[in-house]
């Protein structure tokens, strides 16, 4: 038997990628961004955590990924709501993941429904909205402008429309974030 083999999208400068690689030291971890400099600081990292041999990082778009390799799991991490092609970017993870592989997303707690005034966190997170997150999504166009309150029923309709049928909210307590479970 391989041992198992995970996926990061949008690693960023790796932390995620190598907190995995240490808490399962028979894993192999490949880290995707977009953005290179972050994937050069991602491999000096592995390397001082002593993780790079089994860490490998890229700076590419998961959608243009040929990895010949499945996944048993793939994580998202506070990104898809800054995604301009969410749907296009699910779509290509469920392509790489092994038959009963599963993606794992986290993303911003916030309220089901919009509401007004909204709490004091979800006031927080729209004025990083317009100022960050909706910006970045938006600089490659076309793009479907989500912006950082995601709702899980966005993220819903954007898995399914990607080919996950199955999405669940972990029942996983942080005061800021909320994990998803996608399965196709």
């Amino acid at each position: 038997m391989l041992p198992p083999a995970y996926l990061d999208i949008a690693c960023g400068v790796g932390w995620a990628s190598i907190a995995i690689a240490k808490a399962y030291p028979k894993a192999t971890v490949h880290g995707v961004d977009m953005d290179h400099s972050s994937i050069e600081i991602a491999r000096k990292n592995a390397a001082t955590a002593g993780v790079a041999s089994r860490v490998k990082f890229e700076a590419g778009d998961v959608a243009a990924l040929s990895s010949r390799e499945q996944y048993d799991l793939a994580v998202v991490i506070e990104a898809v709501h800054d995604m301009s092609k969410p749907v296009q970017v699910l779509e290509s993870v469920k392509r790489l993941l092994a038959p009963c592989g599963t993606l794992i997303v986290a993303d911003e707690r916030v309220a089901d429904k919009f509401t007004v005034p909204g709490d004091d966190l979800e006031r927080l997170y729209y004025g990083a909205s317009l100022l960050v997150c909706l910006p970045n999504s938006m600089a490659e166009q076309p793009s479907v402008a989500t912006g950082t309150v995601m709702r899980a029923s966005t993220l819903k309709q954007y898995a399914n429309q990607a080919g996950f049928h199955n999405v669940q909210a972990l029942s996983i307590e942080h005061p800021t974030l909320r994990f998803y479970q996608l399965n196709p």
